[in-house]
């Protein structure tokens, strides 16, 4: 059995005038990130390793999760390929983890999380926003092997206001 969390990265602001990749996150999106992370405190997670888009706005909400969820820093691991909005890449990041990873969580961004969630589970999702977190469980012993799995839970901000 394979655990996969999936969280979109936090609101990020258009104010600044830098490029795509490093757009920071905006006030709702610090919060939102706090918000959410602090929800899943309950749920005491056991994550084995923790794969994030290199961007600023990933990388910063990873760090929220992180510190909240008093996670290991070091199971954390920035991957350029999840700076993917198409979700090919996000797929492939996926299969190529290692199998004794039995919990994994992934930081990264729409349109691929919205897409993976509605190939890989069992509950449509329209969008999945901002800082929304999605579990699903797949009945698998190879991440290779990832196939159509099951929508254990989700958690967005606005289920949190």
């Amino acid at each position: 059995m394979k655990k996969l969390l999936l969280v979109r990265h936090a609101k990020s602001s258009w104010e600044h005038n830098v490029i795509d990749h490093e757009r920071p996150l905006n006030d709702r999106g610090v919060s939102d990130a706090q918000t959410v992370s602090n929800r899943l405190k309950n749920d005491h997670l056991k994550i084995d390793l923790i794969l994030c888009s290199d961007s600023v706005r990933t990388t910063s909400t990873a760090k929220t999760f992180i510190s909240n969820l008093d996670l290991d820093k070091n199971i954390l691991v920035f991957n350029h390929d999840l700076y993917d909005f198409s979700g090919s890449n996000l797929i492939q990041v996926i299969k190529a983890c290692n199998n004794k990873v039995n919990n994994l969580m992934v930081f990264g961004h729409n349109h691929a999380i919205t897409a993976f969630v509605n190939t890989f589970g069992d509950s449509h999702i329209e969008n999945v926003p901002t800082c929304g977190v999605v579990q699903i469980e797949f009945n698998i012993n190879s991440w290779e092997d990832l196939n159509k799995g099951k929508t254990v839970s989700t958690l967005f901000p606005r289920d949190l206001r």
